[in-house]
Order: structure tokens, then C-alpha cells, then sequence
């Protein structure tokens, strides 16, 4: 039996259950918040640096210029940066208008739906750093077996802001990991309560 967010023990102890979880969905919902602002702001950052990154160097009388579209995989790292930023912004917007109505707004449909976004996201993220790193660290040290040269010798500017991109990327993917562990909770949980409603029925 319960009323008003108050349950009683088979020992009738009174058991306090809303206010706890009141607690727990407000903190929640500012962690999350603060982590899509950080991802928002990140994959933003990442995305400029590497885009509009690029060198030119003379080499034996010839310019050459070295930008991102050079490297396919930095393509594929600005794109990801571009969605996950695009992401972030639709549910920074949820999570705002949510604090702003004093409810969570989760339902099961939707909690799924932020759920199967975050873990997309958070592969995709993870994805393309994980493909831009090895080619960083391949351009940066080359690959001797292949006779494959160091190219941040020639470009060191080049390699230098595309390093920081990569970076930023990198703490993105991180974040929208915690994300997805956040999102699965807040969707799980959902089935918890349902649960300890037909329980205490």
C-alpha cells in the first residue's frame, strides 16, 4: 500500500519512496544536461579545427597544401563531430524544456529513443576517433615497413591543430559513453518502478 509517494513495511514502518527519487531524477537530469552542453560545445570545437586546418609548403619549388579533405578519415571525423553536435543540441533543448515543466517527460517509446540515439552516437564518436588517431599516429611516426614517411615533418602546424581536433573528438566520445550509461538507466529504471508499482498493488 502507498499514498502519496509513502509506502508501509508489512512491519507498518512508513517507508519514504518519492522524495528519494525526486532527488535522484534532478541530479540525473543536471549531469546529463551538463554533459550534451559539453559534447554540444567539443564537437563544435573539434569540427572547426579540423575543417579548416591546412598548410602550405614548398617543396622543391612546387606549393603543396595540406588540408583535411586529404585524409578521408578526417572527413569521416568532421561529419560525426557535425551530427553529434546536431545531437547534442536537440536534446540539450529536451533537457531544458523538461527542467523548465518539472518533469521528467520519459515514458517508455521515448526512453527508448534516447537510448538507441545515445548508443548510435556514442559509436559512431568512438568510431571515428579511433579511425582518425590511427591515422595521426601513422602520420606522425609513418610506417618504415611500408616506406611509409613522416608527414609531420613537413606539415608540423598541420598535424599539431588537427591533433587538437582529434582530442576534442576524443572527450566526446567519452562523454557520449557516460551518456549511454545514463540513458540506459533512465530507461531501465522505468521498468524498475513499473515493477514496484504492481508489487505494493
Amino acid at each position: 500500500m502507498s499514498y502519496l509517494g509513502i509506502g508501509v513495511s508489512p512491519g507498518n514502518v512508513p517507508v519514504h519512496h518519492g522524495s528519494n527519487l525526486k532527488v535522484i531524477d534532478k541530479r540525473v537530469r543536471i549531469i546529463e544536461l551538463i554533459l550534451r552542453c559539453l559534447i554540444l560545445g567539443l564537437a563544435i570545437i573539434g569540427a572547426v579545427l579540423i575543417g579548416t586546418d591546412s598548410q602550405v609548403k614548398v617543396i622543391f619549388s612546387i606549393k603543396k597544401k595540406a588540408k583535411f579533405t586529404d585524409m578521408k578519415v578526417l572527413v569521416f571525423l568532421v561529419i560525426a563531430n557535425g551530427v553529434a553536435a546536431a545531437y547534442s543540441l536537440i536534446q540539450v533543448l529536451r533537457c531544458i524544456f523538461s527542467m523548465i515543466r518539472g518533469s521528467v517527460l520519459f515514458n517508455k517509446p521515448l526512453a527508448w529513443v534516447i537510448f538507441s540515439g545515445d548508443q548510435l552516437m556514442a559509436y559512431l564518436s568512438l568510431a571515428a576517433v579511433a579511425a582518425a588517431a590511427q591515422s595521426g599516429v601513422i602520420s606522425k611516426f609513418g610506417q618504415p615497413e611500408l616506406q611509409w614517411m613522416k608527414v609531420c615533418n613537413l606539415y608540423g602546424k598541420f598535424c599539431n591543430q588537427i591533433g587538437e581536433g582529434i582530442a576534442s573528438s576524443l572527450i566526446v566520445s567519452l562523454s557520449m559513453i557516460a551518456l549511454s550509461g545514463i540513458s540506459a538507466f533512465s530507461l531501465f529504471r522505468l521498468y524498475g518502478n513499473n515493477g514496484g508499482k504492481s508489487n505494493a498493488r
